[in-house]
C-alpha cells in the first residue's frame, strides 16, 4: 500500500518562505515522477510542480522562479521549497505519485496516489 506523508505547511507572511516535504512509503520510489498540486477554497485543484524520475523539474507559470521542486531518492522524499510567497499561494498542498515516464503534464488524473494535504496560509 502506498502512503504519502506531507509536512511543512503553516502560516507565513507575504514574502516569506516555507519548505514542504513528502515522504513516500513506496519501494520503487525512484522509478516514478512526483508532483505537487494545490487547492484553494472554491477553486479547482491545480498543478504546481513536478519532478521526473530523472530529476527534471516542471513548474506552473504562477510559481516559476519562486518555487523549487527536488527529490532525494535515498530518503524516498520530495521537497517543495517555496520562496517569495504571495497571498494567492494560500491553499491545501498535496503531493502525488505520477507516471514513470513524465514530461510535464499538469493533468491530475495521471497521478495515482495522493497525500493527505498540508495547509499553507500566506497573510498579506
Amino acid at each position: 500500500q502506498v502512503q504519502l506523508v506531507e509536512s511543512g505547511g503553516g502560516l507565513v507572511q507575504a514574502g516569506g518562505s516555507l519548505r514542504l516535504a513528502c515522504a513516500a512509503s513506496l519501494r520503487t520510489f525512484r522509478m516514478y515522477s512526483m508532483g505537487w498540486f494545490r487547492q484553494a477554497p472554491g477553486k479547482a485543484r491545480e498543478f504546481v510542480a513536478a519532478v521526473s524520475r530523472y530529476g527534471t523539474t516542471y513548474y506552473a507559470d504562477s510559481v516559476k522562479g519562486r518555487f523549487t521542486n527536488s527529490r532525494d531518492n535515498a530518503k524516498n522524499t520530495v521537497y517543495l521549497q517555496m520562496n517569495s510567497l504571495k497571498p494567492e499561494d494560500t491553499a491545501v498542498y498535496y503531493c502525488a505519485v505520477g507516471p514513470k515516464y513524465y514530461s510535464g503534464t499538469a493533468d491530475s488524473s495521471t497521478f495515482d496516489y495522493w497525500g493527505q494535504g498540508t495547509q499553507v496560509t500566506v497573510s498579506s
